[in-house]
């Protein structure tokens, strides 16, 4: 199981916002795709930040107050991202989430997006051969 690679499990299929989508429909995308983050490219695709469920709380609870949904992707995305490298090994990879708060990660190969990783998606794989 150490030998196996995150590519092997990773999302490739996964949502991608841009910068500048309004911030609720950003929230109903999530919550729609039971995704807990999103990555958020620019232009030529490059991974710019993520944004969580987590991350749209603050906007929604404004929305409550004010009764209507203002900003965009751009105002709560996290810019300090932690990525995986696609062929980190599952053992490195939970540590990974062991060390940190966060439910996904990007994954990179050669400084490109390829997929993101979710807690579940890994704890399958533990699952599966336990």
């Amino acid at each position: 199981m150490a030998e196996e690679r995150i590519s092997s499990v990773m999302q490739t299929d996964f949502l991608r916002l841009s910068g500048d989508c309004p911030i609720r429909e950003a929230t109903a995308r999530l919550v729609e795709g039971a995704s807990s983050g999103a990555a958020v490219v620019d232009e030529a695709g490059q991974l710019i930040g993520i944004i969580t469920e987590k991350d749209c709380f603050r906007p929604a609870l404004n929305a409550s107050y004010y009764q209507q949904w203002s900003g965009t992707v751009a105002d709560s995305m996290n810019t300090d991202i932690t990525t995986i490298e696609a062929e980190t090994d599952f053992v490195t990879a939970a540590e990974v989430f062991l060390d940190q708060p966060f439910r996904s990660f990007p994954v990179m190969r050669n400084g490109e997006l390829v997929g993101m990783l979710d807690r579940a998606d890994l704890l399958k794989v533990f699952l599966r051969h336990g």
